[in-house]
Order: structure tokens, then C-alpha cells, then sequence
């Protein structure tokens, strides 16, 4: 098929490089303008465009969609369809009307759960016990359209970093297999009764809250592993904590409570087993125990 592609984190690499390897003819690409990052604040190029650019295809950086003149530009391009994931642009009406099957969307849950920005965190921090990839007919709604496939996974202890990779790599061969049978496909409209939204991920949400239970902290956790990164403070310097997991146990909230730094929560009690201090890299709690020993009865913050 004609495909514009229109994506830009990682997440949206595998979609592309598997449309590309099925021999689909891929016009353009579209993806976010580069972003300053690192120390150096230069400009660095999404990782879409890197893949792009190493497969030899056309990248195109519009800052919006809105203007007349680059929905001509898009249009122009007469694709069967666009193949979007993660791209991060709000898609006006003429753009989703131009292909001639419109815009697919591959979406990181389960619709109609989880509609929004951040389906990955939110689905591990509530306690999901499954969440998957959704490919999704798109119209002007945030993620309402009709669903054309799903596919699903276990969350267990994953980490939002984890589940990521793994939903990536299953939407792109969902996305393959569902260009494969268009023409065969029924679209199911979702229930917006059943609908919740995935808001962006606040950086006030990734400091931990001791006095809830240690469940829904090691959730917050991995929910938050490996952006932004739950943290606590520790004699006023701020701490990552990477991983953990539930303990025996009880106390005041936010006491430490053994020479292994168990940590008492509102309800039972976690044990770090992975942590970050500033400037320094993530080590394991013993190596973390030998820089900055914690004595039983220090409270965290």
C-alpha cells in the first residue's frame, strides 16, 4: 500500500520499520521537529527520524497541521492510508479525510480504557492486570474511533519502561496484519461508557506519597520506571527509587525500619531494591547502603 507514516518516540520505530520490511511503499514520513536534549541542549532528531533517515525515506517536520497550505502538501501525496503511532500532532479533519482508508492509529491499551497520553503509566498504576495495543480507525475525537484490532498482554511486575518496548513491538505486527486484511475487517465502535482517560503524566505525581499502602507505592513505581522516576527524599537530597518490591512489616509512614532499608508505608511495607541519587548512577541497594548507610528509625520524606 501507499502509506504516509506519522509517528515520533521510540515507540513508534518498530510500527515504521515493520511497514517499511513488509515492502509497503512508505511516501512520507512525518514526525515532531527535533528537540533539545542533554547537557548541551542541542537540537537532537526524534527517533523516527533516525530510522527514517537510515532507511533512506522522506522526513517531514511540520510544527502543525493546521495551515491550508501543508494539508495541500499532505493530501498531494494521494496515500491509501496513514499509519500513525505516537506522533504527538493534533490531526485536522482534511488530513484524516485525505488517505483513502483514512488514518490508523496504533494505540498503547486496550480502547476504550485509558483514551489519552499516557495509557502505559496509568494502566500500571492502577493495577491493571492486562493492557495491549489497540489498532484504531481515527476521527476527530481523542481516540474514539472504531476499532479495527486488538491485541493483549500480561502487566504482572512490568515496569512502564518494559511494557513499552513490548507493546511496541506488538502493535507493529498487529498494524502489518491489519493492513494485510482491510478490505476483510468489521470496525467495532467503542463504548464511550466504558471510556477512561490516560492524562499526561505530571511530575508532581512521581514523588511518593508514604502513607499509602506499599502496593499501590510499588505501582507508582514501576508505573514511573524509567520516566520521570518515583522519588523520596533522604536527609533533604532527593532519591530515585527504580524497583522494589512489598516487604513484612509495619510502622509509622515513612520510617525505616531494618538494616535493609525497609521502608513502612500507610499499609504494610517496601524494600528498595534499585535506587538513583543525584548525579550518580542507578545501583542496587547494598552498593547504594555502602555510599550513604541508613540507620532503622531515619524517616523518609
Amino acid at each position: 500500500m501507499r502509506i504516509i507514516f506519522m509517528g515520533t518516540p521510540d515507540f513508534a520505530v518498530p510500527t515504521l520499520a515493520a511497514l517499511h520490511d513488509a515492502a509497503h511503499e512508505i511516501l512520507a514520513v512525518y514526525t515532531q521537529p527535533p528537540r533539545p536534549a542533554g547537557r548541551g541542549k542541542k537540537l537532537q532528531p526524534s527517533a523516527v527520524q533516525r530510522e527514517a533517515e537510515i532507511r533512506h525515506l522522506e522526513v517531514r517536520i511540520p510544527v502543525s497541521l493546521k495551515s491550508a497550505e501543508e494539508q495541500a502538501r499532505f493530501a498531494a501525496l494521494e496515500a491509501d492510508v496513514a499509519v500513525v503511532a505516537a506522533y504527538g500532532l493534533i490531526l485536522p479533519r482534511p488530513v484524516l479525510e485525505a488517505p483513502r482508508h483514512g488514518c490508523l492509529n496504533v494505540h498503547a491499551s486496550i480502547l476504550p480504557r485509558w483514551r489519552g497520553a499516557a495509557p502505559i503509566h496509568r494502566a500500571v498504576m492502577a493495577g491493571d492486570p492486562t493492557t495491549g495495543v489497540t489498532i484504531m480507525q481515527m476521527e476527530a475525537g481523542l481516540d474514539t474511533g472504531p476499532m479495527l484490532a486488538t491485541a493483549r498482554t500480561p502487566i504482572e511486575d512490568k515496569t512502564t519502561g518494559v511494557l513499552t518496548t513490548e507493546l511496541a513491538e506488538l502493535g507493529a505486527q498487529l498494524m502489518v496484519g491489519t493492513l494485510t486484511d482491510l478490505g476483510l475487517l468489521h470496525a467495532v465502535a467503542q463504548d464511550d461508557a466504558e471510556a477512561t482517560y490516560a492524562a499526561k503524566i505530571d511530575k508532581a505525581e512521581a514523588r511518593i506519597d508514604w502513607s499509602q499502602s506499599a502496593q499501590q507505592i510499588e505501582r507508582q513505581v514501576r508505573a514511573m520506571a524509567p520516566f520521570p522516576g518515583a522519588w523520596f527524599e533522604l536527609d533533604g537530597e532527593r532519591v530515585k527509587l527504580l524497583s522494589a518490591e512489598l516487604a513484612e512489616g509495619g510502622g509509622d509512614a515513612g520510617t525505616v525500619l531494618d538494616d535493609a532499608l525497609t521502608i513502612a508505608c500507610g499499609d504494610g511495607a517496601l524494600r528498595p531494591l534499585m535506587l538513583q541519587r543525584a548525579g550518580r548512577p542507578a545501583m542496587e541497594r547494598a552498593a547504594f547502603l555502602r555510599g550513604k548507610a541508613v540507620k532503622p528509625g531515619t524517616q523518609v520524606r
